[in-house]
């Protein structure tokens, strides 16, 4: 069984914010998409095209029926190139992976759920990094690989976190949060300098985040990375934003009660003096004029 591919495990929407997938050149890559861990996809249609002047289709599944099973009107640009996670339909999971990218193949890709109510629909932009080169063409030995993140399980309190990258020592690799500090990290020792190298690291994550799997070749100075958002149903973020939404709450309340106080008072003070007044009118009682009763002096 594949393990999980990288995954978006925040629900889709249109916020117009794009998940970033960097891959190298020649190389396989997964475009994260996933409606709901919870939601079973197998009979529904997802729809994956790429932007452009015109859209592009990239991979069609419709409740079974898929361009890798007789549908058509897939663009001939992946052809055979595409395919998706069939255990993985009954966790939301629409994730596709394209084989032996191309600069091509760079652009933004939207991840389409027509029928589902409301609509859902997200942006992924794939990233495709030219490989390192010498002056004869040849591609530079000891580069840095393209790191993968994936997720190898799920709870409503933490999510595993796999990070592999290959390729020749020096190698490190390393695993940060989205405030950059590194959970976990892993070198390969300096004897086996030039020759080839493979770095795996497993972690469980309890926090929502964006988490990056960092691969590093010393000797050239060359760092690639790749990204994976992370959302845990146990996480604090919820509570601590339902109390910040309760305590605006209370203050609201508090400033109407007080405004409310100080209108009855004012309201009050002023039916007084009216009714003071119109009490002395009833009884005959008025202020007398000043011009009048200086006249009356003299």
């Amino acid at each position: 069984m594949e393990l999980l591919p990288l995954v978006c495990l925040c629900l889709l929407s249109c916020s117009g914010d794009a998940v970033r997938v960097d891959v190298e050149e020649d190389s396989d890559a997964v475009l994260p998409c996933l409606i709901s861990t919870e939601e079973d996809i197998s009979g529904k249609l997802f729809d994956w095209r790429k932007d452009g002047q015109m859209k592009k289709e990239v991979f069609m599944y419709d409740a079974g029926n898929h361009y890798n099973n007789g549908r058509q009107g897939q663009d001939d640009q992946f052809k055979g190139r595409v395919s998706f996670y069939q255990d993985q339909l009954q966790n939301g999971n629409a994730s596709i992976k394209i084989t032996g990218t191309k600069m091509a193949d760079s652009g933004n890709y939207s991840c389409d759920f027509p029928r589902h109510q409301p609509r859902q629909t997200s942006i992924i932009e794939l990233v495709v990094d030219p490989v390192l080169k010498d002056r004869t063409g040849e591609n530079i030995p000891g580069a840095a690989p393209q790191p993968v993140i994936s997720i190898l399980a799920v709870t409503k309190d933490w999510v595993l976190l796999q990070c592999e990258a290959r390729g020749v020592s020096p190698l490190t690799v390393e695993l940060k949060n989205g405030a950059g500090n590194i959970l976990k990290s892993e070198s390969t020792p300096k004897s086996e300098t030039g020759s080839p190298s493979s770095i795996t690291l497993n972690i469980a994550v309890t926090k929502t985040d964006d988490y990056s799997c960092v691969a590093t070749q010393e000797t050239l100075s060359h760092q690639v990375a790749a990204m994976i958002p992370v959302y845990i149903q146990g996480s604090n973020t919820g509570w601590i934003v339902a109390g910040v939404v309760s305590l605006l709450l209370v203050v609201a309340i508090i400033v109407a009660g007080v405004l409310a106080v100080l209108y009855i008072k004012k309201s009050n003070k002023q039916y007084c003096a009216k009714d003071k007044n119109s009490s002395k009118e009833e009884n005959g009682q008025t202020e007398p004029d000043s011009s009048t009763s200086l006249k009356e002096s003299h």
